[in-house]
């Protein structure tokens, strides 16, 4: 996955910004609060991101006037998408949200909606796709690793080897925010694509 990210750069962290993040959050537990049941998110107009995929870690359920909203303007009440987790018996529970920005935002206006000093902002990139009459290939794979999407091949060489199509930037920027993981800043907008990276890039992670 480490090839196949982005991040925001890290800004020196001020009180100022650790209070205006606070903030954000507050705002949004108080928006968010009443989705804890997903069936009246799904009322409220969010649908499950990639449905067909199963045992996500954590599904997206979207709303697409918000993305809408979102490319132009920041309302910490007003995320794109609502992050749930399931459990064994396989009930949806509220984690947290997800922003997004336009991939044109430059990092000074990402910083005047969350600050880089506490949240990276991330954008998918380097991703193989299949060719649009050829969705069926979606989970073909190579010597046991996946060909296509977030964890396929990265080069635009090894793409067109695969007959897919690649795509330098998948979607725009996005910031997840762990909402009710305590009062912990670093915790609240810890990005769990990271961990992913590290342990994928670890010297000591069996293939």
């Amino acid at each position: 996955m480490a090839k196949h990210m982005a991040y925001s750069t890290a800004r020196p962290l001020t009180q100022a910004d650790s209070v205006r993040a606070a903030n954000v959050i507050n705002e949004l537990r108080q928006a968010i609060a009443k989705y804890q049941d997903v069936k009246v998110a799904e009322a409220d107009g969010y649908k499950m991101f990639a449905p067909q995929l199963k045992n996500q870690p954590q599904y997206h359920f979207t709303k697409g006037w918000n993305a809408i909203r979102n490319q132009w303007g920041f309302d910490p009440a007003r995320p794109t998408s609502l992050l749930y987790k399931k459990d064994a018996n396989g009930q949806f529970h509220l984690i947290g949200a997800m922003y997004t920005a336009s991939r044109r935002t430059s990092e000074d206006d990402l910083n005047e909606r969350v600050p880089l000093s506490v949240a990276r902002w991330h954008r998918h990139i380097n991703w193989c796709i299949p060719k649009t009459n050829a969705k069926d290939r979606w989970f073909e794979t190579k010597d046991g690793r996946p060909i296509f999407g977030p964890l396929g091949v990265s080069t635009k060489e090894e793409c067109e080897a695969a007959k897919g199509r690649f795509i330098p930037q998948a979607f725009g920027w996005m910031l997840h925010a762990n909402t009710f993981a305590g009062n912990d800043l670093e915790s609240i907008w810890h990005d769990d694509h990271m961990d992913h990276d590290h342990a994928m890039m670890d010297p000591k992670r069996p293939d």
